[in-house]
């Protein structure tokens, strides 16, 4: 599966919140999920050098993740991602595999377990990157609202963002130090296109601005820039 989009972020107090989900309303319904723990389990090199690049906020970035939308088992696919960013558009391939075989793949200890053209540029990503390995776990509790009329723009609200460097796995129980401050909520604009005017003048009025803010690169810079700049992880 292959996305192209623009993602467009944004910080909300409650109260901006609770305005713009009263101006969706007409527009857009809660997907059948509802609210969804999600969980992510990132990868980098032992330099952490996408991280390092995802805070400098270079026009052109990537990132290796697998991500779970429920607690991960044997018989629970998970999805490598393979996410790339180029002027505020993303482009994103997908692969659903047990959480095991893509681990064990994305850390070089097997072959590719599918031959397909995602596959094929995840590896090329592996092979590049050499001493990929998962370094971080975020997690997350998401709300998704989609386009009644059945276009292509989502909204979606992302809390508890919790990120921890240990028990690496999709497995393990949500939990980690949380990356937002209190009260705060994490909107993400997603579309192919504009943004609709009844959303651009929520925006405005409750005088909401666009952020960088990076999940992983915010992990990286709580939990392991200190100790990567004293020298211990990379020189």
């Amino acid at each position: 599966m292959i996305f192209k989009r623009y993602e467009l972020k944004y910080l909300l107090t409650q109260q901006q919140k609770q305005a713009v989900q009263e101006a969706m309303e007409p527009y857009m319904s809660l997907d059948r999920y509802g609210r969804t723990t999600i969980r992510n389990l990132y990868f980098d090199t032992d330099s952490y050098l996408l991280a390092r690049r995802s805070i400098e906020h270079p026009a052109y970035k990537e990132k290796l993740r697998v991500r779970s939308y429920r607690k991960a088992a044997p018989e629970v696919p998970v999805y490598v991602e393979l996410k790339k960013k180029y002027d505020s558009v993303v482009y994103k391939r997908r692969l659903a595999l047990p959480e095991e075989q893509a681990v064990d793949w994305l850390t070089g200890l097997n072959a590719p377990p599918v031959q397909t053209q995602i596959a094929r540029e995840v590896e090329y990503f592996r092979q590049y990157y050499q001493t990929l390995a998962p370094r971080v776990c975020l997690s997350y509790e998401r709300e998704a609202y989609y386009d009644k009329d059945g276009g292509d723009f989502r909204v979606t609200f992302d809390e508890s963002i919790l990120s921890r460097t240990t028990d690496l796995t999709l497995e393990a129980p949500v939990w980690g130090d949380p990356l937002l401050e209190p009260g705060l909520t994490l909107m993400e604009i997603k579309t192919s296109g504009s943004v609709p005017l009844w959303m651009t003048h929520v925006l405005t009025q409750q005088h909401i601005y666009r952020t960088s803010f990076s999940k992983y690169g915010t992990a990286y810079q709580n939990a392991l820039l200190p100790c990567c700049e004293g020298g211990k992880r990379y020189a």
